[in-house]
This record gives C-alpha cells, structure tokens and sequence, in this order.
C-alpha cells in the first residue's frame, strides 16, 4: 500500500509540482490550501507524512502544527515547513511547535523527494 503525503499550501502550483514528483515515485497524494482544510482532511485518514507552507490564509502552518501536535496522537508523524522564510527565529518557531524539519522555497523536486525518503525510509 502506498505511503499517503498530505501537501499544504495556498498556491496551486506548489501543490500541483509536488503532487506531480511525488506521485511519480508512488506516494498518493491529498492536497489542502490551508490549516483548516488540512484538519478536514486529515479525519480518517492515514497520512504518513504532512508537508506545510507556513504563511497562509485562515490558519499558517505553524498553528496547523501545533494542533497537529497537540494530544499526541500524530507525535510521531513527521511534519516538513515549506516556505520561503529562511530566518532562523523562523525556524526555531517552527521547531518549538513540533516540526520535524525545514525546506526553503524554491525547492527542487529532487530535495523533496530527499527528504521523503529519509522521513519515510523508503
């Protein structure tokens, strides 16, 4: 069965290019376009991996963490920041809420799979 990613950023065609390089190794691949939805989405299903903008609309990725993180029933589902912010208060803020690691923006597909391949082990 293959691994499921949850992809979350306002921009469509962040979404679509990962969606495209990740779906081509064979990970499936739901997308959200903000916190709020990436909550929605995650009801019921098994996500093994969750990658997040951290400035958008209705809720940023680091209130996403936190409630991701809260109640510690997704403790150990790694989480990855995906932003263009690459100020370390930014990513101290993004470790204190619980994520698992950083990717700056633009971002080539061959770090993003990296990445998911040391996340996932496969």
């Amino acid at each position: 069965m293959p691994k499921t990613i949850l992809t979350v950023d306002d921009s469509q065609s962040i979404r679509q290019m990962m969606r495209f390089t990740l779906s081509q190794q064979g990970y499936q691949v739901i997308e959200a376009a903000d916190g709020v939805e990436a909550l929605e989405k995650m009801k019921g299903a098994s996500i093994d991996l969750v990658f997040t903008d951290l400035n958008m609309p209705r809720m940023d990725g680091l209130d996403l963490i936190r409630k991701l993180r809260a109640g510690g029933t997704n403790r150990n589902l790694p989480i990855v920041m995906l932003t263009t912010e690459s100020q370390e208060v930014k990513k101290a803020e993004g470790k204190s809420a619980g994520a698992t690691g950083w990717i700056v923006k633009p971002f080539r597909p061959e770090q993003l799979l990296q990445v998911t391949t040391r996340l996932l082990g496969s």
